[in-house]
This record gives structure tokens, C-alpha cells and sequence, in this order.
């Protein structure tokens, strides 16, 4: 599989320490990454040069969770994002210009499924960001980037909050689905995707979009799906829908099967391209 980087591998390991990996990666490449302790998670922080920023436009703030879920290699989950995100910051760091883009690696994404959205590691940050008056940020979440060529923008979020909520998550929600029409023309869809680094955000009162990727053929069954039973969007959510009715790409998650295997060329490629046209979006604030 030559599309995926020779150290991709070392990634997955059982006894990778994925902190330390991401932070020796990016530091052989020349990006900087400093620690942000928050309620027991680890949180990497891209450092890039203040010229990349310009305070009229609005900043666009990235998550991607580097942890998993445990005896799985997690390369879907969430571990081709992070290489992806990783590359795309080498790739900010040697541009000039703004770009006015900001990186968390996020940990203790996977807590959330189980204990709850305050256990959630985005949560902190989400907490921290709303204490210091950051609330109006583009954030955009990455999540299970590895396989297919359709990006699905998650639907969490819009039947959140109040007025002001809703008209903010309504208008970062057209910049992203801008943003896809762009990059993948009518090759994208708008699906219930079950909760990822959004959900902190969202509980926050802070509007975040999740986006993910699948194969053509599993986002068309997943639609179709959705239209046979009216149920299966909340049961997504609550994450009590039956495997059969999701979409195979997401049976593979948390197994020993969401290995370098399952991952696709072509959903690298896709998000090159997403990323990139993501870095060149300025949005007057």
C-alpha cells in the first residue's frame, strides 16, 4: 500500500507512544508542538508563526483525536487523520501567507463514548476556549478520514441551542458545505454521524461540524437506510442502532479489522485536497 507513509505502520503498534510519535514527526519536518495538559488528557497544540495569522478574518480551529480504542490498531480510527492533519501542517509551516488555521491533536476522544461528554477530552478544550471568550471560531473536526471518496459532514448540532447558537452553527454548516462543493463537486452528502470531538464543542454552546468519509457505495445504502426507517438517525446518536443498517466502514471501528487493510487511496486524496482548499478559505470576521 504505498499511499500510506513508511512509518504508518509503527503508528499502529500496540506499543506505540502516540504523543511522543506525532510530536518527533513533526519536529523532524520543522513544525513545533507544545503539550496542553486539560483534566487528565494530552492535548498537542501546533505552534505556528504569528504571520500566519490575520485577526480580520475568522480563525479556523482543526481537531483531529490521535488516541483509540484499545486492542484495536485504530488506523481508521483515528490514526489516518492524524497523519493527514500531521502532513497538512508541514505543508501550512512551509507556505507564506495567512492561513489563519490552528491544529489540536486531541486525546481522550474515545472516553466520551462510554463515560460521558464532560469525560471527553475535547471537552476541556472546548471548556477552556468558552472561559477565555473564544466562542466564535470555525471548528471543524476529522474523524475515520482513511476510506472512500464521498466526505460526509455530520448532522450533529443542528437542532442544538438557542437562537444565537443556531444561527452560528447554521452559518459555519454553508462554509463547510461551500467548502465541499469546491473540493468534491456533488460527490458529498450530509449524513447522522455518531458524535466524535464535536460533541465537547457542542455542549459548550460552541458550534463545531464533524466530518468523516466513506465509500460511495456505503454513504448510498446509509441514505437509503435513513429513508426505510425514520428511527435510525436518533438510534445513531444514541449509538443503540443495529450494526446491519450502518455503514461497514463503521463496523470495522474499535476491532482488531480497522487495520491498514481497510484504508483507500483514494480518501487520501480527497483530503489533500479538502484540507488544502481549507487553508486557503479567509473568512472576514
Amino acid at each position: 500500500m504505498s499511499f500510506l507513509p513508511d512509518d504508518f505502520d509503527s503508528f499502529l503498534a500496540a506499543d506505540c507512544d502516540r504523543e511522543r510519535f506525532i510530536t518527533n514527526r513533526l519536529a523532524a519536518a520543522g513544525v513545533t508542538c507544545a503539550v496542553v495538559p486539560i483534566d487528565g488528557s494530552r492535548h498537542l497544540f501546533v505552534q505556528f508563526p504569528q504571520s500566519a495569522y490575520n485577526p480580520l478574518f475568522r480563525i479556523k480551529t482543526v481537531l483531529v483525536h490521535y488516541d483509540r480504542a484499545q486492542n484495536s490498531p485504530g488506523a481508521n480510527d483515528n490514526s489516518a487523520a492524524v497523519f493527514q492533519i500531521a502532513d497538512w501542517a508541514v505543508r501550512l509551516t512551509k507556505r507564506n501567507g495567512i492561513h489563519n488555521v490552528r491544529i489540536f491533536f486531541t486525546d481522550g476522544e474515545e472516553l466520551g463514548s462510554g463515560d460521558g461528554v464532560a469525560s471527553q477530552g475535547s471537552f476541556g478544550i472546548a471548556a477552556k476556549f468558552r472561559s477565555l471568550g473564544i466562542v466564535n471560531d470555525d471548528v471543524y473536526v476529522f474523524d475515520c478520514c482513511g476510506r472512500g471518496g464521498v466526505p460526509v459532514l455530520s448532522k450533529a448540532g443542528t437542532a442544538s441551542g438557542g437562537g444565537s447558537f443556531r444561527s452560528r452553527f447554521a452559518s459555519l454548516t454553508q462554509r463547510t458545505e461551500k467548502l465541499l462543493r469546491t473540493v468534491s463537486a456533488r460527490n458529498w452528502v450530509s449524513l447522522p454521524v455518531p458524535y466524535s470531538d464535536n460533541a465537547g464543542f457542542l455542549a459548550c454552546g460552541i458550534p463545531a461540524v464533524a466530518l468523516t468519509v466513506l465509500p460511495a457505495e456505503e454513504a448510498t445504502r446509509y441514505m437509503r437506510e435513513l429513508q426505510r426507517d425514520k428511527t435510525l438517525e436518533s438510534a445513531v446518536m444514541r449509538h443503540t442502532a443495529a450494526a446491519e443498517k450502518l455503514p461497514p466502514t463503521w463496523r470495522l471501528l474499535h476491532t482488531e479489522y480497522d487495520n491498514r487493510l481497510s484504508l483507500t487511496e483514494d480518501a487520501f486524496v480527497l483530503m489533500r485536497a479538502l484540507l488544502d482548499e481549507l487553508a486557503s478559505v479567509l473568512v472576514p470576521v
